[in-house]
């Protein structure tokens, strides 16, 4: 028996046996390595297709609701004041709630988004703006209008860092920001649009038909977007189940060899603790307080601008018609903005493209105070200052989704534009206080410059500020 077991160990030491051994071995560890399937690379070396595009398209109709309810709600006000009776004064607060509520909002959606999921807080966010646009339509008082504001305000401001996080986390690296930004081209849409379509229900309905519209928008777009998957880099940081993210995988890239053995892994590490603290750590302090600063100041002028410019265009002695019509071009400059900066900033991905293109606004904004109402030039400015602010707000949410990692990508975004939000309500109020100043067109575009040229020094800044090994510059 002692001849019959040594037999085997003296044929496995044979050089033909040992060589044996070893190509098994490495054959094995070859295995192994083709098993495991890096995500985050799979998703950077696919091409842009039609996938890409309906995902874009359909967070770009939760935007749109964004961008109609900024623009509505300045048409709908004079209808309110005639039908109600009140004074501009008790009409502030209302114009203001609805702001109020898409700060608190993007605060308390954008964390929620990091931990159940942004699809499904993108999904009740869309449905819930949409229900409570329709109960406005049915406020019978100031008192009730500004409740039903708030409480719109509050899935408005979620809607905007889930579509986001979602839309950046499944395009690929090089088309990332024009991903991000054709999907930002929903809000100057629904602004664009919103004016010239709130105008006209109005004329024919009366204000609630905006509302109305305004609700069964997001509703019917609700059930569209539960047709969209949820973000594996997120699934995978949560533990979820490989055949989930395999499934996803298949209808995202079918080409994939995909098996029952494939481990899936992303590049990153869970995190622990208080969500919005971890924008604090591992040297992300100086990106979002930065990052803050960026959003307060040009979300201060955009919607200073959308308040402000058709009355400040018509007091320079342009008709209210052409005025309207001059104020459009605002938003149409933005729509063409996100889809030019974004190719460059893809292939740049750096603040300091965003510090150049606010600094152009600040030149844009103290152009439009010079043009002393003609209305060719006044048409050309307008239309470069939307290219320039709205479209540095653009390549801002692009750029702040590319910056945090997966695990606190929503809440980073989130608190952002939670902290710009508080811009967009100051914004109004200065411009409100300086047009009553009477200090002529020149002054108060020069004034309403400054926001601009903060917000690119913070670019700037941004750009020279060390991070850590990785972060975009």
């Amino acid at each position: 028996m002692l001849q019959i077991s040594a037999a085997p160990n003296f044929r496995l030491q044979t050089p033909a046996a040992l060589l044996l051994q070893r190509l098994c071995l490495t054959l094995k560890r070859l295995m192994q390595q083709a098993a495991r399937l890096d995500v985050q690379e799979v998703i950077d070396q696919q091409p842009f297709t039609r996938y890409h595009l309906r995902l874009a398209v359909l967070c770009a109709l939760a935007v749109f609701m964004d961008g109609f309810d900024a623009q509505a709600m300045g048409f709908v006000a004079p209808a309110l004041l005639q039908q109600w009776r009140i004074s501009r004064i008790a009409l502030s607060p209302i114009l203001s709630s609805g702001l109020a509520g898409m700060l608190i909002g993007a605060l308390l959606f954008g964390p929620l988004g990091d931990r159940l999921g942004r699809k499904r807080v993108l999904v009740v966010c869309t449905l819930w703006f949409g229900v409570f646009s329709l109960l406005t339509a049915r406020a019978g008082g100031p008192q009730t209008m500004l409740w039903m504001r708030l409480l719109t305000g509050l899935g408005l401001g979620g809607a905007m860092p889930n579509a986001t996080a979602l839309t950046s986390e499944y395009m690929p690296r090089r088309l990332r920001a024009t991903g991000v930004m054709l999907m930002f081209c929903g809000f100057s849409l629904g602004a664009a649009i919103g004016g010239f379509f709130a105008a006209a229900l109005i004329l024919r309905f009366g204000w609630p038909a905006v509302f109305v519209a305004g609700g069964l928008l997001p509703c019917v777009t609700s059930i569209f977007l539960l047709g969209l998957p949820e973000s594996v880099r997120f699934l995978l940081l949560k533990g979820g189940e490989s055949q989930q993210v395999a499934q996803i995988l298949r209808r995202f890239a079918p080409q994939l060899a995909i098996s029952s053995e494939t481990a899936f892994v992303l590049p990153e590490e869970r995190k622990s603790g208080f969500i919005v603290s971890q924008l604090f750590r591992e040297r992300r302090a100086s990106l979002t307080l930065l990052l803050w600063v960026i959003f307060f100041m040009s979300l201060l002028d955009l919607y200073f601008l959308n308040s402000w410019l058709p009355v400040a265009i018509y007091d320079a002695g342009v008709p209210m018609g052409k005025a309207i019509v001059i104020t459009a071009m605002f938003q149409v400059g933005g729509a063409v903005a996100a889809l030019v900066l974004g190719r460059v900033v893809d292939r740049q991905m750096s603040y300091g493209v965003l510090a150049w293109v606010y600094l152009g606004a600040a030149l844009c904004v103290i152009l439009i105070g010079r043009v002393n109402g003609t209305v060719a030039v006044e048409t050309a400015a307008v239309f470069a200052a939307g290219f320039c602010v709205i479209g540095g707000q653009t390549c801002s949410n692009s750029l702040a989704a590319e910056s945090y990692p997966t695990a606190v990508r929503s809440t980073g975004v989130g608190w952002a534009l939670g902290i710009g939000r508080i811009g967009s309500i100051v914004g109004p109020v200065v411009g409100g206080a300086l047009l009553s100043f009477d200090w002529g067109m020149r002054k108060v575009f020069l004034v309403a410059a400054i926001p601009a040229a903060l917000a690119a020094l913070a670019a700037f800044a941004l750009n020279l500020t060390p991070r850590r090994p990785g972060a975009l510059h």
